[in-house]
């Protein structure tokens, strides 16, 4: 916590010093979203190279002014938060007071600003995201406040914790990890037992793009179990980012990504290549639409595209018959397909990019 003060006491000083020097003070923030900011590396993912380009806050331009003045109100808020040893939820600092902030996307936005300004991770910030993630299967643990969760017992699912960096005691048995995207085949899969049936295994959701809570504690299981770690997606260009974000991290969060990404994740499903061998009627399949066929030209020309030949071939594939399915397509073999034939038969035989 002194390293964060610090870095806070830091920035204020020079806003001091510009304003002391009959100076308009300018906060100098790193072009999180540009590409031309990010590298990849095989080992981390899409990471925030060491000479990014910045933008400045200026205090005295009419556009950046309001930015300038937020930033400074968030600083403090987490200042105070800091030296008391309390914690906000990013939500309870858009509501500490609406009509300053607008809406919740510009607290969001500023306090990853903050955390990459001050090159501090977020939670150091004592700053928390209400999770919308869930766990399940094979997995028991203590939160910070000494709460005891058994995920084990039960096809009880529990929301993933908001201070991922606190939990403590992760014991498990599992053999694997599966990210679902969506909620409803975590449930379904939960109602068929499934964590237990094939052999133990954990079930994580993000609930469509993950938070940054969800990401966290993937990347905390693998560091504890170093189990593999496969993902159940839609095969659709939407689905597909989803796992490269898990995989390989997002441009926005790039100067974060050794804490949130996992390169050793696989692909197990639905792959493109699955409908044509599993002979789904075509009529069970959606068309593209223009906004899939642009997310999906520009995930081919990623960096770390190139370097997953197995993937390449499954865009392709996608590209070339310019349709989608939801895993739920599944149900039109059986209703139980997923959970009896589908995954058994993939984990067993190795059926993952």
């Amino acid at each position: 916590s002194a390293e964060v003060l610090e870095a806070i006491e830091n920035v204020i000083l020079d806003v001091l010093k510009s304003l002391a020097q009959n100076r308009a003070p300018v906060l100098t923030l790193a072009r999180r979203s540009d590409w031309r900011n990010i590298e990849f590396k095989d080992s981390v993912g899409l990471q925030m190279i060491p000479h990014y380009t910045t933008k400045q806050i200026r205090s005295d331009c009419p556009r950046s002014a309001p930015k300038f003045a937020l930033m400074l109100k968030i600083l403090s808020m987490i200042y105070k938060m800091v030296q008391s040893n309390t914690y906000a939820t990013k939500r309870d600092i858009y509501y500490s007071d609406i009509l300053l902030f607008g809406s919740q996307s510009v607290v969001d936005n500023i306090i990853n600003d903050i955390s990459c300004m001050l090159r501090i991770p977020r939670r150091s910030l004592h700053v928390l995201s209400t999770s919308k993630g869930f766990v399940a299967g094979n997995l028991s643990y203590t939160e910070e406040d000494g709460t005891k969760v058994n995920c084990t017992c039960s096809a009880t699912v529990f929301t993933v914790p908001s201070n991922v960096q606190g939990i403590k005691n992760l014991i498990s048995h599992a053999k694997f990890m599966l990210i679902v995207e969506k909620d409803a085949t975590f449930q379904r899969l939960l109602d068929d037992d499934f964590c237990s049936k094939l052999s133990p295994c954990i079930m994580i959701t993000g609930r469509g793009i993950p938070d940054l809570n969800t990401r966290l504690l993937v990347r905390k299981l693998w560091d504890s179990f170093q189990i593999p770690i496969f993902t159940l997606m839609d095969a659709d260009p939407h689905g597909v980012e989803i796992m490269c974000i898990y995989k390989y991290g997002s441009v926005s969060m790039s100067f974060e990504a050794h804490h949130l990404t996992v390169p050793s994740i696989k692909w197990l499903g639905l792959l493109p290549s699955d409908l044509q061998r599993l002979n789904i009627r075509k009529d069970a399949l959606i068309p593209f639409t223009k906004q899939d066929q642009n997310k999906l030209a520009s995930i081919q020309k990623r960096p770390y595209i190139a370097c997953q030949p197995a993937w390449k071939k499954e865009l392709e594939i996608m590209a070339a018959s310019k349709l989608k399915a939801e895993i739920q397509v599944l149900t039109s073999l059986s209703s139980d397909y997923l959970s009896r034939v589908y995954l058994p038969n993939k984990l067993q035989f190795g059926g993952w990019v």
